[in-house]
């Protein structure tokens, strides 16, 4: 019989369950999907019924199992949601997605009340305001739904809920608290004042590490339970335990989102920098972080590439960095992609490709989206002496983009790795107590060092 850790870990779209053994190893994993059913509005959300069904039902079958000695259990899953719960722990209101609109009204009179707005973005770190902001949703049940907003006994990230159907005790960790909510004030350390103002803290459970577990029985079973953690702060850990020296790490894949985890100044100074956001370390630390919506652009400017030059939309996979080619980019360099779903002041009105070969068109368009990548790291690492860089996810097999960016950061060590189940090792790592050497990064992520071309 092995002994295993069990992680639930949940995205928008796929239902993932694991187990790891001693050495974080997946030694088991099973995956489902459920179709979204609507809130009252007729907006699409969870079905959170069916996940907990679901939830149960895989955690006591795997329990049967003769083969796997589950010693404990933790739950990651994706931020800015809640699930409200009356006084008998029943669930309230369906999960309402963070892509729902809110009443421009709702938002106006926030601002009234707690702005200027400028001053509550800096000092919550968040440059939205919308449901993205979970906070938000609160504020917008208390004012629009009153007679709803009374039976609240706790409001649970969804991280914690999870942990909640297990445990029956209700908590609050600093991941979720500080994935953009809105909730928290980074100056202060604290709750913002708001959330005292409307007594939202009297729905908000008590706050514990993140690397809280709770040893219980489950159906005659000793098992320790955690509190669960938010999946992007999750992705993060493996590397902050691993890596002793300052880093930061580029999570690239539809959102390119770059993470300095040891800055001193979490909040960007600029407000309108939309793309800033803030996360918090397990330990409650901030993390300062930047996002651009690179993978979806590459996806677009790929898909016209291959259609404008008549090749298989298959073929970018294999076309390697020309150092020749990219010094011709660079000897009369000018933009030429109008980007789709990213705002820049350097895009022209309308693209125009000047080549007769794709692999020339290609080059120039991983110049310019490594461009902005390299913006977005600069606004994180904003002059700390950080020496690491870290790319994993969907471009770290890229050749031209790893190449182009190890060129743009020659004062940096650049390594990528392979970490496709960061969230869900990140989820089992926080409840271990064992220690993480530098070697777990080769070991496990496939880590691959870098050095920049050769300039001719």
């Amino acid at each position: 019989m092995i002994d295993v850790t069990a992680v639930f870990d949940i995205g928008k779209t796929n239902k993932k369950f694991f187990l790891f053994d001693k050495d974080y190893k997946e030694v088991y994993k099973e995956y489902t999907k459920f179709d979204e059913i609507e809130d009252e509005d007729g907006h699409p959300t969870e079905n959170l019924q069916a996940l907990q069904t679901w939830l149960k039902s895989v955690f006591e079958n795997i329990l049967e199992n003769s083969e796997y000695n589950v010693e404990a259990i933790n739950f990651s899953t994706y931020g800015a949601s809640f699930v409200h719960l009356d006084e008998n722990g029943e669930v309230l209101t369906p999960l309402y997605n963070y892509t729902k609109q809110i009443d421009q009204n709702i938002i106006d009179s926030f601002i009234e009340k707690y702005g200027p707005k400028e001053d509550f973005l800096k000092t919550t770190g968040c440059f939205d305001l919308s449901l993205l902001n979970s906070g938000l949703q609160l504020y917008w049940i208390k004012h629009t739904k009153p007679e709803v907003f009374k039976k609240i006994r706790y409001s649970l990230h969804l991280p914690q809920y999870l942990s909640y159907i297990f445990t029956g005790i209700p908590l609050s960790e600093y991941t979720s608290i500080g994935c953009h909510t809105a909730l928290w004030d980074y100056t202060k350390k604290d709750y913002h004042s708001w959330v005292y103002k409307e007594e939202l803290h009297k729905i908000l459970p008590p706050i514990v590490s993140t690397e809280t577990s709770i040893n219980m029985n489950y159906n005659g079973k000793r098992i320790k339970i955690g509190v669960g953690i938010h999946d992007s702060s999750s992705a993060l850990l493996p590397y902050v335990r691993s890596v002793k020296k300052k880093f930061v790490l580029v999570s690239t894949g539809t959102w390119s989102i770059t993470l300095n985890p040891f800055t001193d100044r979490p909040i960007v100074d600029d407000t309108d920098a939309k793309d800033s956001i803030n996360y918090m370390r397990i330990n409650g630390k901030p993390v300062k972080a930047t996002r651009v919506f690179l993978g979806n652009e590459y996806k677009i400017q790929v898909a016209k590439l291959s259609e404008h030059f008549g090749v298989d939309e298959d073929y970018h996979r294999h076309v390697k960095f020309d150092y020749n080619v990219y010094s011709e980019i660079m000897h009369d360099f000018k933009h030429m992609f109008k980007w789709e779903s990213i705002n820049d002041e350097d895009m022209p009105e309308q693209t125009n490709i000047s080549y007769n070969e794709f692999d020339h068109a290609y080059h120039q368009l991983m110049t310019e989206l490594v461009l902005l990548q390299v913006k977005s790291i600069k606004d994180v690492v904003s002059g700390e002496k950080i020496k690491r860089l870290y790319v994993d996810g969907g471009f770290s097999d890229n050749d031209l983009f790893v190449k182009l960016l190890s060129h743009h950061f020659r004062n940096m060590k650049l390594r990528t790795t392979d970490s496709s189940l960061g969230s869900a090792l990140g989820a089992a790592i926080s409840i271990s107590d064992k220690k993480l050497n530098s070697k777990f990064l080769k070991k496990n992520y496939s880590l691959k060092k870098h050095v920049p071309f050769i300039i001719s």
